[in-house]
């Protein structure tokens, strides 16, 4: 490719003026920088604009880092370093030509280096600066996986998985940063994996046999994804290692099993919660991570605003009663429940909560672990917890007739109860509580609130866009087009920096009912859901789809979303 001048090219591409280019030029001379990340960050021009121009000048193709998988052996092509030094990434190699991802390709020096080290033609191709930046942490964070995996299979050809198990177990310090290039294949293995769910904050890993491999999957934003392929042949060194980690019986494969263990990883404190399955090709095994060294949960954070906050804090302000907490597996009701115990948590009371697993220390709080091996149950601890002089006792779920019977009558005798409970909505909570044996009377004296609640992925807000929704998309979310009018909608149209989903976080929908007089009634008298719901209707209560809808108007969210999480019933 002959030199060209990245001025030099805008001018003919017609990106920018002289006057554009001259101001870039001092701005560069100041600011000690690349002609085109000075113009960029200056706003001289934007990188779409800067794309599409050397697209059109230098005839190279550009990739979308975050649409193609890199293979990992990439990495062994171009040294990590020389990748974070000139800000390219390895895409693909074909013969004796290598294709390089580059935010800068007129980078000549970067092109001549990577050429040297690769002993390969170099094909340059353009990228987004935030494309590379994703792609390089995640090549490369797969990179110790990938050595790992290769050295595995060497020793496999000289080492029985007896021996595997036993080498991993002389690995039993859980810091994952610690570990020298030195250390057990299997080891690294293993915290290659996790290192790369804290860095892509995931809440849980997959670990997956299937037929012909071995599948790593994580859970982003509450959404799968595959992450990568360990040979099956491997599979046992890496269940055994994660036995060892969290004080498994690494013998026992015939029956599910549970442990826990602490991990140091980037800057973090991450609890990992193991759980293992048999399955017809082997055990699978869960871990869900949480991070013990991120702060205090506040309201604002999961997503408690308005209406919702304030009728949230006039529930909070019982000094007796149950507040019940409603929803699905993953719909977030152990972060609003830690985020209730946080605001109720001060020096003259006693609190005292009953978990299963307890997820979180929290000082001043007396947390009991519950095992039902050994019989301790959600009833028995409560009914001890009683004997305790107890103000506010949390409840970590109400499984049963028992443990919601117990904690009902606890709360009409002056005690405040929090718990949580699996079911759709408000409404049908207290169905859920008539169902498995309370009686109404206890419902309708001790109930104060209930909150139910789900979780929605936000619009990523580098590739945020408006647009207008369809009729159809209108109808699905029972919305006319005359009252919507020109109103925009938003999406996210996918960009590395979310790989390519268009969504980033998640945040709480909300759908709270407090326990009126009206409500009360409603409960003793059998009045039918239909009833009940036209006076929650009637005293202002917003439903989960509706405040939903709420969050798709203000850009937060979309239709596609609310769709996903909720009923037309919600």
């Amino acid at each position: 490719m002959a030199y060209k001048r990245l001025g030099e090219l805008l001018l003919a591409a017609g990106a920018i003026t002289d006057e554009e280019l001259k101001q870039g030029l001092t701005l560069q001379k100041e600011q000690k920088g690349r002609l085109g990340e000075v113009m960029i960050k200056n706003e001289i021009i934007s990188e779409d604009e800067l794309i599409r121009a050397l697209q059109m000048q230098l005839g190279i193709e550009f990739v979308d880092l975050a649409a193609i998988n890199i293979p990992t052996e990439m990495a062994r092509i171009v040294p990590r370093n020389v990748a974070r030094q000139y800000h390219v990434v390895p895409v693909k190699a074909v013969k004796d030509e290598l294709f390089l991802a580059m935010s800068d390709p007129l980078n000549f020096m970067a092109i001549e280096d990577v050429r040297k080290f690769s002993r390969k033609r170099i094909v340059p191709m353009i990228a987004t600066s935030s494309g590379v930046d994703r792609a390089i942490a995640t090549l490369y964070g797969n990179e110790g996986a990938a050595k790992a995996i290769d050295e595995m299979k060497r020793e496999r050809n000289l080492t029985t998985d007896n021996e595997l198990t036993e080498a991993a177990d002389n690995f039993a310090a859980n810091q994952l940063e610690d570990d020298s290039a030195n250390s057990a294949p299997t080891i690294r293995l293993v915290n290659s994996i996790i290192d790369r769910a804290v860095m892509d904050r995931a809440s849980d890993i997959h670990l997956e046999p299937r037929e012909g491999d071995f599948q790593v999957r994580m859970r982003i934003d509450g959404v799968m994804r595959d992450i990568l392929t360990v040979p099956r042949n491997l599979q046992n060194a890496v269940i055994s290692r994660i036995k060892i980690m969290s004080a498994l019986d690494i013998s026992e494969r015939r029956v599910p099993q549970d442990g826990r263990c602490y991990v140091q990883t980037k800057g973090k404190s991450i609890d990992l919660r193991v759980s293992t399955l048999p399955t017809v090709y082997g055990e699978k095994i869960v871990i869900r991570l949480l991070d013990k060294s991120a702060g205090r949960l506040t309201m604002d954070a999961i997503g408690l605003a308005g209406d919702d906050l304030a009728k949230f804090q006039k529930i909070l302000r019982h000094h007796s009663g149950v507040i019940l907490i409603a929803g699905p597996t993953g719909s977030g009701k152990s972060s609003t429940m830690y985020t209730m115990i946080g605001e109720l948590n001060t020096p003259d009371v006693n609190f005292v909560t009953l978990e299963d697993p307890v997820e979180y220390n929290i000082d001043r709080i007396n947390q009991v672990q519950i095992n039902e091996k050994i019989g301790m149950t959600f009833a028995r601890g409560l009914r001890s917890i009683l004997r305790q002089d107890p103000d506010i006792i949390a409840v970590g779920e109400i499984r049963d007739g028992e443990t919601a019977d117990i904690a009902m009558r606890a709360a009409i005798t002056g005690h405040l109860v929090m718990s949580t409970i699996h079911t759709n909505d408000a409404a049908g909570t207290i169905d859920r509580l008539i169902d498995i044996g309370c009686e109404r009377y206890l419902i309708a004296s001790a109930l104060k609130g209930v909150i139910s609640q789900r979780l929605v992925r936000k619009i990523c807000p580098q590739c945020k866009l408006s647009y207008q929704p369809t009729d159809e998309e209108l109808s699905l979310l029972g919305l006319d087009r005359s009252v919507v009018g020109n109103a925009p909608f938003y999406k996210g149209m996918g960009c590395p920096q979310c790989y390519n989903t268009g969504y980033a976080g998640r945040t709480a929908v909300f759908e709270i009912l407090p326990i009126t007089r009206e409500i009360r009634d409603c409960i003793t008298e059998n009045s039918g859901r239909a009833k009940l719901e036209a006076v929650m209707r009637k005293q202002g209560v917003v439903y989960l789809r509706e405040n939903a809808i709420r969050l798709v108007a203000e850009g937060v969210t979309t239709a596609e979303e609310v769709l996903r999480v909720t009923s037309e019933e919600d």
